[in-house]
């Protein structure tokens, strides 16, 4: 796997982006046992991120949401 930028410094985009090549590589096969398991435990971070970023995108709406119908 090649280096990457602290987790909690990917956009949501560079997460989702890196997570559709963990699921193209492990849907391709060809991958050891240990990198298999490797590149899951990765996908599952990105997937955290990724829920983390629309979670927070969620709230910031509704907040906005709830203002507007407050004036």
């Amino acid at each position: 796997m090649t280096e990457q930028a602290p987790s909690e410094q990917l956009s949501y985009e560079e997460a989702r982006e890196e997570l559709v090549d963990v699921v193209r590589r492990l849907e391709g096969g060809g991958t050891n046992l240990e990198d298999s398991l490797a590149l899951w435990e990765r996908g599952e971070k990105l997937a955290q991120i990724c829920q983390s970023w629309l979670d927070g995108a969620k709230k910031r709406l509704d907040a906005a949401m709830a203002t507007e119908e407050d004036s």
